[in-house]
């Protein structure tokens, strides 16, 4: 627990969003837990007890609120504990239920580099929970936000959630939530198939809403991305398994309520999932600006709270723009992405006027002439450190999630041509998710540091960590403005 009850009791008496995720109250008089920002009449005192998770909360028998709905809440950031192996386990395994994939606790901790019995180890001292509890716990969680807010049949919300079959889905949910799935059904709003879901994701405040969209606006790709007032709309394509599933998202920033509107087209609603995952990371939804600022606070950055590290939606394009901008301005690098677009990418229909492609696939990028990517302005050694990029990720042997172990992701990164340490460090930041990343030699970073020595600018940057990619977007920031 990051609190004691009475602490506890005060945040959720006063409804303060800023524990939205880190903190949930079980009422013993109605066996339901709930978010701490949750709308009902708050409960007594003796009748609550709090949990750190919705993991253990559902461990001891609570089932979810379905007005405040936790599965909405605000999920792990990369840096909330120093059991940061155990919260590397986390977010795969939710990384796992989002694309739907198989996962094995064996496989996990070998790719962690520790043995099964430590991370079972470890993962319960920081999370309360077996990793198989914390996993069936994000899997109902997942389907019941599909249940809610789609109109996909019980049967492929119980595929969708990871669940081998309907009738363990079935099992699991009246054994946790005491209900059938069909009541959720029943009793939701889900969208028509017309429309698309429209989901609703929260975060923790504050939250800089107009300087993440200033910093995504500069950076859109004409037919790929737009931004229009709050909203922020793109193309994008999920595969899941042999199928790739293409359409778009629109997302509405509601500042007031700490929440973002999203809404899906129909094609993508059986990935919803992997697509609430991709919209978390890229709008950095899962960040706690309390723990960042405290530090930030003390140095001499410019003012600001709530900047969040913008993210990728894909990670390979994500890792592709990071290639296409080394050494190049951000109009520059825009024209060229705008280029490749409109050469490699897939048109997809859309209802919004100007997003009309994909971004180019990794086959399409590896198998493309090197003499039609030169002739869209990139110089030989950018065409080859892209095509090197995407017949890595093409042929599996480099994942880019956040999921991914970062260190051996980030060598494999540096053994790729034409790869530099500004770009490694890019991905890292963008793609990866790594609240520590640092883009050495970045030429803003050393201008508004005052220094023309990366490695000095390297030592003003330690007293940051373990959040120097926050303190990058901040000091970028004043020259965003500027432009």
């Amino acid at each position: 627990m990051v609190l004691d009850a009475d602490a506890a009791y005060l945040a959720l008496k006063t409804r303060d969003a800023r524990f939205d995720g880190r903190l949930f109250v079980g009422v013993t008089t109605t066996g339901i837990y709930c978010r701490p920002v949750c709308r009902v009449r708050t409960p007594r005192r003796p009748h609550c007890r709090f949990f750190a998770s919705a993991a253990q909360a559902e461990a001891a028998a609570f089932r979810p609120c379905l007005k405040c709905r936790p599965e909405i809440a605000p999920g792990l950031s990369a840096m909330d504990s120093s059991h940061a192996l155990a919260m590397a386990a986390a977010r795969a395994l939710e990384h796992a239920v989002a694309a739907g994939a198989e996962v094995s606790l064996a496989q996990l901790a070998a790719r962690l580099g520790v043995s099964d019995r430590h991370l079972r180890r470890i993962f319960h001292a920081a999370h309360g929970v077996a990793p198989h509890d914390y996993l069936t716990t994000q899997r109902l969680l997942l389907a019941k936000r599909l249940l809610t807010d789609t109109a996909e049949p019980v049967a492929q919300v119980a595929l969708a959630s990871g669940f081998a079959s309907l009738r363990r889905f079935n099992a699991a949910f009246a054994q946790r939530y005491r209900m059938p799935p069909s009541r959720l059904r029943r009793d939701g709003t889900a969208a028509t198939a017309s429309h698309g879901p429209v989901v609703r994701l929260a975060w923790r405040p504050p939250y800089d809403v107009d300087g993440m969209l200033a910093f995504l606006a500069r950076r859109a790709v004409p037919g790929l991305e737009q931004a229009d007032g709050l909203e922020w709309r793109r193309t994008l394509a999920v595969s899941r398994g042999n199928r790739r599933h293409a359409g778009w998202l629109a997302a509405h920033f509601v500042p007031e309520h700490c929440e973002l509107q999203l809404r899906i087209a129909p094609t993508l609603a059986p990935v919803l999932g992997d697509v609430i995952a991709r919209v978390r990371q890229g709008f950095d939804l899962d960040a706690d600006p309390a723990a960042i600022d405290a530090v930030l606070a003390a140095s001499a950055l410019p003012r600001g709270q709530g900047v969040r590290v913008p993210g990728a939606f894909d990670g390979f394009e994500g890792a592709v723009r990071c290639v296409i901008g080394q050494q190049v301005g951000v109009a520059a690098a825009r024209t060229l992405a705008r280029r490749l677009v409109a050469r490699f990418g897939v048109p997809v229909a859309t209802p919004f006027s100007g997003l009309t492609h994909l971004f180019p696939t990794p086959d399409t990028l590896a198998a493309a002439d090197a003499g039609a990517l030169a002739r869209l302005g990139l110089v030989d050694t950018r065409v080859r450190a892209l095509q090197a990029l995407a017949a890595a990720v093409a042929d599996g042997g480099l994942g880019l999630d956040r999921a991914a172990p970062l260190a051996p992701t980030l060598a494999a990164l540096r053994a790729l041509p034409g790869i530099d340490e500004w770009t490694v460090q890019t991905i890292a930041m963008r793609v990866l998710g790594w609240p520590d990343a640092w883009p050495a030699g970045d030429a803003a970073l050393m201008k508004a540091l005052g220094t023309r020595d990366a490695a000095h600018a390297d030592a003003l940057a330690r007293p940051w960590r373990p959040w120097r990619a926050y303190a990058a977007v901040r000091l970028w920031q004043p020259l965003e403005h500027a432009r």
